[in-house]
């Protein structure tokens, strides 16, 4: 074995700014220098050899002048500087220096402090030499005896580690293991000799447990996490032995400690499919997750719910114990409250809905009462969206659930207002028998609405829904009473000027409770509503902002989108008035009392007055709405009082189908068919139940980066990731296999020597660019002629951005006087694909991040491509990106394109972009043309995937002309 691929135990970082000693002064330093300087001295020529240096000259003075000092600090150091550096000569023979180090070792084991003994113990267990040991084992053996707990643990753990590596050094291993085992009371010893027994000799372990089955609940906890693991493995090689096991298994089930009850949890359900077991191990990981306060703990015990529920026996089960999975709502950490309201809603059925609509009320009263903060909105935010998807999947609790919703109509967090808003569009399609409750309700809160978005969809949502005779003049008062009096423009100017004003009757008589009569200087009567009285003014002066109702207030800032809105509701009212009144002058005072409302809005916009002026495309709205009100046309009546609701319906439609895709997609069919009984874990894909294998191997597996298998093959998928690094030509060829397990970056190089000489203290130097950081240096190894090695070197990721790993390789050659030789690396770039994921996310929360993230990167379209959606496929493809668009908005072919993409990171970055393509239709073959526009919250993220596009695009155009030509 090469000395890259020797196991390494302990990591030590080197200073950057370390230089390499005087060895003459080390020398000196380590002969004649007090306790201190003889460390210090000790810890550079630790350094010196991670470094690769030789220091066998060094050998002899540290065992002579610093092997016999009896100060700790020194034992210590000296018990790493034995563990890395060499022991054998270049032909494997142990050097004869080591026989002095050995009979040190052999008095360190006899010390009468038992730190000493118990940290030498823990030395042997990482000496990789049979002659070294050998001389050691009566030694060792004696501590079995010792008085103190600390050195007999650490004598066990050495006789279990030489045992598995050297058993011909102690055949009688397991028999003096169990016999210690018998008469030993101290529970870390136990269970160091317990664990032993599991790999070493299992039969002698099973016999120990059956002997005190019944006092498990009794032991420690260490001890505890020893016996779930021997019954784990030994339920999962011999099923037939469950029904000896499983009782202790469920009484580990009440122990004190937390670690205990989780893999008790854990190894029930993968034991049994019982319905009482199930319920048990779901009942020991709900009551984890309330009580641990850790909300990492708290979401690892989640995902184990979640898988639990992913096995449709299990999802039966799990759904009776709803309620108690909402007691972790009791959790302040919005990532926990997400998880569990998910889980929940998967789960809930009808006979459990109105309970839980029931908890999730409480829960938004505890938000609305409590000190606003963060995560409170977000949550209250949260909390509707579940009531939504409840009353869409149960109807049945919509009655109760809306009345409470429209309260949050008039929330300072316009997220939570819109998500109301979206949940009755839906409910109002839905549900026709709720219509008018919900009706009014929506009328009752408009006039407490705070945010323009809001009042916009609310006055869409009333104009489409609004089909009785007495809500459509509520509607039209509320309009009346939120604009103030009418034209806008001549009451601005009257304002200006500092006239006393008049309120409009309409506004009064709509006003209700809102409104209180004032008596003027004159004496005549004037009316002041809720929207013109400001709170706290000082002086008796009040800013102009305030003195106007909310929808003037809008439009005077300059923003005519819901004016548009607003002339859109207006027709649809007027339209839908004639149908239901058949006397022509109510109906033409209805009409012409809307025309009012639109042109005065469209006077104002002109006017110069608001802040801003009125847009081309919101004022060929209102004009068009003017023209429909005046015309009233067939066609023109069909589109607003029909068309418009058909397309709602559609779109809707359109959601559910994407939805229930999606979740499709996640549910996966678990089938065990009777001819394929044999799991094997080398061909397993490690996709399927946690049941289809050993867990032990597989989360070691998972843990190691071995266990994760593409659906490719994996040959053919590794080899796409060789890179190579040097020439053919070079006189040492290199590549590496890159193989990127989340977080880390393990680079498997192969070296191969293509010289006739023997290449010495020939070493891998690597350096990084970007947020990539060597964990460890590469040793330096020794080369025969046209012999070969592979070295392992690994890299810590730590964000999404493209990485470079660039180095050379250095080396002497044996006989040579010259200088080193140095032979310069190919560069290594870090896929930034490795960390993207797909990712969904809502259209309104797309268009949050959108507005929020600050680095942006346009990449314009550069490619041969004809087809606009098959350009869209390709980029998709090759940067890992979800489509957020819908299908049906993307077909068809009318020369232009536009989709959303959305993705994360590991990291939990998220990446948007907008895709802008276009098409000239007169040339079918022409390419297709436009631009990406990429946003991120970080410039690495941005800037990462511009280039993984732009790279994408020049390959994919060098393919085509390889094909053309």
């Amino acid at each position: 074995m090469s000395t890259a691929e020797l196991p390494c135990y302990t990591l030590i970082n080197v200073p950057s700014d370390f230089e390499t000693p005087n060895e003459m002064q080390l020398k000196s330093d380590l002969e004649k220098g007090d306790i201190k300087v003889k460390t210090e001295a000790l810890k550079k020529a630790i350094y010196m050899i991670l470094n690769g240096e030789k220091i066998s000259g060094l050998l002899m003075t540290i065992i002579r002048f610093v092997l016999p000092s009896q100060d700790h600090m020194i034992k210590k150091m000296l018990l790493v500087f034995w563990e890395i550096v060499p022991k054998t000569y270049p032909d494997g023979k142990l050097m004869q220096e080591m026989i002095l180090v050995c009979d040190a070792y052999r008095k360190d084991l006899q010390h009468p402090n038992e730190f000493i003994r118990g940290s030498t113990l823990r030395f042997l267990c990482k000496l990789k030499e049979p002659e070294l040991l050998e001389p050691l084992m009566p030694t060792i053996r004696a501590c079995l005896e010792h008085r103190h707990s600390y050195v007999r643990r650490n004598a066990v753990m050495a006789i279990f580690t030489i045992y598995k590596n050297f058993d011909f050094l102690i055949p009688d291993a397991p028999e003096l293991i169990a016999n210690f085992l018998d008469g030993e009371q101290d529970m870390s010893c136990k269970r160091n000799a317990f664990m032993m027994l599991i790999h070493a000799d299992q039969e002698r372990a099973l016999s120990y447990l059956s002997t005190c089955i019944d006092q498990v609940h009794s032991f420690g906890d260490i001890l505890q996490l020893v016996i779930v693991e021997l019954i784990y493995r030994v339920c999962h090689q011999n099923p037939s032995e469950r029904s000896r096991f499983i009782r202790c298994i469920y009484n580990l089930l009440n122990s004190n400690s937390a670690a205990v009850r989780y893999e008790a949890a854990g190894t029930l359900v993968t034991l049994s499919n019982a319905p009482t077991a199930v319920k048990a191990a779901a009942s020991a990981y709900i009551e984890l997750i309330v009580k641990e306060s850790d909300n990492n703990v708290k979401l690892i015990v989640l995902d184990r719910l979640v898988a639990m529920r992913d096995s449709p026996s299990h999802e039966k089960i799990l759904a009776e114990q709803v309620m108690d999975i909402l007691r972790v709502l009791s959790s302040p950490d919005l990532e926990v409250r997400r998880k569990t309201l998910s889980l929940a809603m998967e789960l809930v059925t009808s006979r459990n809905i109105e309970e839980m609509v029931l908890i999730l009320k409480k829960e938004i009263s505890k938000t609305a009462g409590s000190v606003e903060q963060e995560d409170t909105g977000k949550y209250r935010q949260l909390l509707v969206r579940t009531l939504h998807s409840a009353c869409i999947k149960f109807p049945d609790v919509a009655g109760t659930v809306i009345p409470l919703l429209m309260e949050f109509l008039s929330d300072n967090n316009e997220l939570a207002a819109m998500d109301v808003l979206i949940f009755v569009r839906e409910a109002m399609s839905r549900f026709s028998n709720l219509r008018p409750i919900m009706i009014e309700k929506l009328l009752e809160a408009f006039s407490g609405i705070k945010g323009v978005k809001i009042h916009r969809a609310a006055l869409w949502i009333l104009g489409e829904y609004c089909e009785r005779g007495q809500d459509l003049q509520a509607l039209l008062s509320e309009i009346r009473q939120s604009l103030g009096e009418i034209p806008l423009v001549d009451d601005e100017i009257r304002k200006a000027a500092g006239e006393e004003v008049l309120e409009d009757e309409s506004v009064s008589a709509a006003a209700g409770s809102t409104v209180t009569r004032l008596v003027t200087a004159d004496g005549t009567y004037a009316t002041q509503s809720a929207f013109s009285q400001g709170g706290g003014d000082a002086g008796g002066k009040k800013g102009k902002g305030e003195e106007r109702p909310p929808l003037r207030k809008y439009l005077m800032e300059g923003d005519f989108f819901i004016g548009a809105a607003l002339g859109s509701t207006l027709t649809k009212l007027a339209l839908r008035w004639d149908g239901l009144v058949k006397d022509e002058m109510k109906q033409n005072r209805f009409t012409a009392e809307c025309m009012l409302v639109i042109s005065s809005i469209l006077h104002l916009g002109t006017s110069g007055l608001p802040e801003k002026p009125i847009t081309k495309d919101d004022e060929d709205r209102l004009q068009l709405c003017l023209k429909v009100l005046a015309d009233k046309t067939g066609l023109l009546s069909t589109v607003f009082n029909t068309d418009c609701r058909e397309a709602l319906g559609q779109m809707l439609e359109a959601q559910v189908q994407v939805e229930g895709t999606n979740t499709g997609m996640e549910k996966k069919v678990v089938s065990i068919q009777p001819d394929s009984p044999i799991n094997f874990l080398q061909l397993s894909k490690l996709d399927s139940l946690v049941g289809a294998g050993d867990i032990l191997d597989i989360s070691l597996n998972q843990a190691l980066g071995t266990g994760r298998i593409s659906k490719a093959d994996f040959a053919s998928s590794k080899l796409n990731k060789v890179t190579q690094l040097t020439g053919f030509s070079d006189p040492v060829y290199a590549e590496a296999y890159v193989n990127v397990n989340q977080y880390d970056i393990v680079l498997d190089v192969l070296i191969v020597n293509q010289t006739r000489d023997t290449l010495q203290a020939c070493t891998l130097e690597l350096a990084t660019l970007g947020d990539l950081k060597l964990v460890e240096k590469p040793q330096p190894i020794v080369l025969a002629p046209n012999d070969f090695a592979n070295i392992k070197a690994n890299v810590k990721v730590a964000s999404t951005e493209n990485g470079i790993i660039f180095g050379n390789i250095v080396y002497d050659v044996a006989g040579s006087t010259s200088d080193r030789n140095v032979v310069v690396l190919n560069d290594i770039h870090i896929d930034i694909m490795d960390y993207i994921v797909p990712a969904t996310c809502t259209e309104t929360e797309f268009r949050s991040m959108w507005a929020e993230f600050e680095w942006e990167n346009k990449v314009s379209v550069n490619t041969t491509l004809a087809n606009l959606s098959a350009y869209l496929t390709s980029l998709l493809a090759s940067t890992n990106m979800k489509c957020l668009t819908p299908d049906k908005a993307l077909e068809g072919e009318c020369g232009f394109m536009a989709a959303n993409l959305y993705a994360k990171s590991i990291f939990g970055e998220d990446a948007l972009a907008n895709v802008s393509l276009e098409k000239n239709m007169a040339k079918p073959d022409s390419p297709v043309t436009g631009h990406i526009r990429i946003r991120a919250k970080s410039q690495g993220m941005a800037l990462s995937l511009g280039d993984k596009i732009n790279m994408s695009q020049k390959t994919r155009q060098k393919k085509m002309v390889a094909t053309q030509g």
